[in-house]
């Protein structure tokens, strides 16, 4: 497979063995002192080893404290990495996570106070003022999109309620997507993750909001993905697959743009509550929120089933989202997953303060979510 370079928001390398040209393109741009980014796991794998040994002619520093929901504190912790080797730049290798940290590491090595007071709802929030710090992003799971996105998701320390930091200045200059970064990722990783990738573009599709690029770009994504992840999860070797995932995530990154809706909302809260992975965490509430988003616009929903191959139009929709569930081993109720009745009070309450919810095609109350969160149990 060849590299293929287009640019859409960012420029992106695309394609197996991408990743190898990051040292050039660094050396090109006169950096030579880069900071990567990851995750406590990613960190002690072979995988980050051998990328860093791509880096020739670079003096290169890890910062491997990325884990979990990342937290404000983790950025905090990157910027001062980033201020201790001197950096220059910054890589972003991993998943969602370590990418979200990534992406905003420089904002907080460059700028005044913690890294909260720059998220878009402070109340006092700071403006990004200051010129950042050359970034590049290496995704290294299918899911979120993050390397593509002008936002950045990080918990509160405390709270674990997740906050976004956004603007464009977050953009990575330049992505690598590689997809055989991905081929060591175990089955039930491949599958939360493509999950998160198909949920990102089916909200994106369904959202109200006017953006018919967006409403293309989702359709696409939606096809590509219900094609390729159980070959992914199944076949992880099979890299046309996992190109396939790959693209599919970038692709729903790139249109919730339009916004996304309720099962976000839902998932954001119960990462918040019991810290379950966020991919997951979609597709333990997608098709029950799908089930009951289809009253309200059948027609999308028949474009849906139509892009992903399902007989029977879209009524047949949130079966084939149940079955592809199954195939991919993601089984069981959020009660199976820890979630109990005690939960719900404050789950209905983070997600009906949530934004996503805000694009739904059916408007959400707390009532609503109470009982989605009841029926997914």
């Amino acid at each position: 497979m060849s590299i293929s370079s287009f640019s859409f928001p960012t420029t992106i390398k695309f394609g197996v063995g991408a990743r190898k040209g990051v040292a050039d393109h660094l050396r090109e741009q006169g950096l030579k002192r880069p900071l990567i980014v990851t995750d406590r796991a990613l960190g002690a794998l072979p995988v980050l080893a051998e990328f860093k040994a791509t880096l020739t002619g670079l003096d290169t520093a890890v910062y491997s404290g990325v884990f979990g929901n990342p937290t404000c504190a983790q950025v905090m912790d990157g910027a001062a990495a980033y201020k201790a080797h001197g950096a220059d730049c910054v890589i972003g290798f991993g998943g969602g996570a370590a990418l979200d940290v990534a992406k905003i590491v420089g904002v907080a090595a460059t700028h005044e106070g913690d890294i909260l007071e720059y998220v878009w709802d402070h109340p006092q929030v700071r403006p990004i003022t200051q010129p950042l710090p050359y970034f590049v992003a290496l995704p290294t799971t299918s899911g979120t999109g993050s390397e593509v996105g002008r936002s950045s998701v990080v918990s509160e320390n405390d709270t674990h309620l997740k906050r976004v930091v956004f603007s464009p200045k977050i953009l990575a200059r330049c992505v690598f997507a590689d997809p055989e970064l991905t081929v060591g990722l175990p089955p039930a990783v491949t599958a939360a993750t493509g999950i998160d990738a198909l949920t990102h573009n089916v909200e994106s599709y369904l959202s109200p909001a006017y953006h018919p690029l967006c409403d293309g770009i989702a359709l696409e994504g939606t096809r590509i993905a219900a094609r390729a992840l159980l070959t992914a999860v199944r076949e992880p070797g099979n890299l046309q697959a996992r190109s396939d995932m790959m693209m599919a995530s970038m692709m729903g990154a790139i249109a919730f743009q339009k916004d996304l809706g309720a099962v976000h909302s839902c998932a954001h809260a119960l990462g918040a509550v019991n810290d379950l992975h966020h991919g997951l965490a979609n597709a333990l509430m997608i098709d029950t929120v799908m089930a009951w988003n289809h009253e309200v616009v059948p027609r999308k929903f028949d474009e849906l089933a139509h892009v992903c191959g399902v007989a029977g139009g879209g009524t047949a929709f949130v079966p084939w989202l149940k079955s592809l569930k199954a195939s991919i081993g993601i089984t069981g109720s959020l009660k199976s997953h820890g979630v109990t009745e005690a939960h719900l009070p404050r789950l209905v309450d983070i997600a009906t303060r949530d934004i996503c919810h805000q694009t739904n095609p059916r408007p959400c109350s707390g009532a609503d979510f109470d009982r989605l969160f009841r029926a997914a149990m």
